[in-house]
């Protein structure tokens, strides 16, 4: 059974490549201080792990 992750924003997109940008996008994130929960899968680790200087992530137990 996979768990849940606490995806923050906390830097800001501006002035980073186009992929980084479209991957806040694909997490949910709107801008700096915007936050959503995600599963811990694969794929949501692989787009954490390619912004992982703009964002803090908890995980978050059942």
């Amino acid at each position: 059974m996979t768990g849940k992750l606490q995806v923050r924003q906390v830097r800001s997109e501006i002035n980073r490549p186009y992929p980084q940008r479209r991957v806040l996008k694909g997490l949910g994130l709107r801008g700096p201080g915007s936050s959503v929960t995600v599963d811990n899968t694969p794929s949501f680790r692989g787009m954490i792990k390619k912004v992982m200087h703009l964002i803090e992530v908890e995980e978050l137990k059942q």
